[in-house]
């Protein structure tokens, strides 16, 4: 949930005896020991550190110009112009350095998102004690995962919202979704399994609890808590989500992401050969982000959310973790009394 969660929201769900989490992915060392420092000074629960692990791509120049010539009807019509600099956001693999900050803050979970790192960091991080968590989308992905020594895989359905976490493959049609996935990734690992992707209630909880899930995870459905760092154009997009409205999109940073349509994934359409590859696609994107959303317009915004954007919620996330836990624990109940 990069830029859509931090220290209050992770503080919350702490408070309600969630595993809080932290979204590393577009943050510098400092910024994530500030982070901890205040999660640690107001909570003694447990804390996830996540973050991306992906090969850069060396940014080609002569894709970003052609990324801009797609672009040219919108900075034509917006009136904004083309950036001069091609260089890609910030979105830093795990390295070197964060594998220093791991060390330092010893958190008690750390998650990875697009595979592993190299073996001589994921031996380190597991050396500071903590347990290593990363996502798969294919019974595959799962595999190679506990092979590489993961103590937990997240089971990421097709449904689930933001950045898909594949690695070993790119065809997004063949992705299963949540039910599909977990039993099948239960059955072909031994570590836990968590499952993750359209889960947003207590309904969906037992039913991935029943898949032989060993925990869920679970994103959109705190979008619109009062902790939430989302724009108040996100939060309007979301008050009026359907089940139709998101779809898998490469426009907005260059990898398979799921979010609610809006006018670019419209006119474009949400998957284009013409992307540059992640994370550089979004240096196009920003200056027109930026004009849009200055008239009030969320037209070239990345409004991640999954397929049960709905389901979310206005409310406290301490709230709304305990309140998910309870409907969870009634319906477990009523299905272990009726067997």
């Amino acid at each position: 949930m990069a830029g859509a969660g931090g220290v209050a929201l992770a503080l919350a769900v702490s408070k309600a005896g969630a595993l809080a989490s932290l979204p590393c992915a577009m943050l510098n060392a400092e910024q994530v020991r500030n982070q901890v420092q205040a999660f640690r000074e107001a909570s003694n629960g447990p804390l996830n550190l996540n973050f991306f692990c992906h090969t850069p791509a060396a940014v080609d120049p002569d894709s970003q110009a052609n990324w801009l010539q797609q672009l040219g009807q919108f900075y034509t019509e917006l009136g904004v112009s083309e950036p001069t600099s091609v260089a890609a956001p910030g979105r830093a693999p795990f390295g070197e350095e964060m594998c220093e900050v791991v060390e330092a803050l010893r958190p008690e979970v750390v998650s990875f998102h697009f595979g592993l790192p190299s073996a001589e960091l994921l031996d380190r991080v597991k050396h500071s004690g903590a347990l290593v968590l990363s996502s798969a989308t294919t019974v595959a992905e799962a595999a190679w995962l506990e092979a590489k020594g993961c103590d937990a895989i997240i089971a990421q359905g097709y449904e689930a919202g933001g950045h898909r976490g594949m690695f070993l493959q790119e065809d997004i049609a063949t992705q299963p979704g949540t039910m599909a996935l977990v039993p099948q990734v239960v059955d072909a690992v031994t570590v836990p399994v968590i499952a993750a992707g359209g889960i947003a209630d207590g309904r969906g909880i037992t039913a991935a609890f029943a898949l032989g899930a060993a925990g869920v995870q679970m994103g959109t459905v705190y979008l619109l808590t009062q902790e939430s760092l989302v724009t108040d154009l996100h939060r309007a997009a979301l008050l009026h989500a359907t089940d139709d409205q998101t779809a898998l999109t490469n426009l907005f940073s260059g990898r398979p992401a799921r979010g609610l349509m809006n006018r670019v994934m419209q006119d474009i359409g949400p998957m284009s050969e013409h992307a540059p590859a992640f994370p550089s696609a979004g240096v196009a994107l920003a200056p027109l982000k930026a004009a849009a959303e200055q008239l009030g317009k969320a037209d070239f915004s990345s409004l991640w959310a999954g397929q049960a954007a709905a389901l979310a919620r206005e409310q406290s996330a301490q709230r709304l973790t305990e309140e998910l836990a309870e409907q969870a624990l009634r319906r477990c109940s009523g299905l272990a009394a009726a067997d």
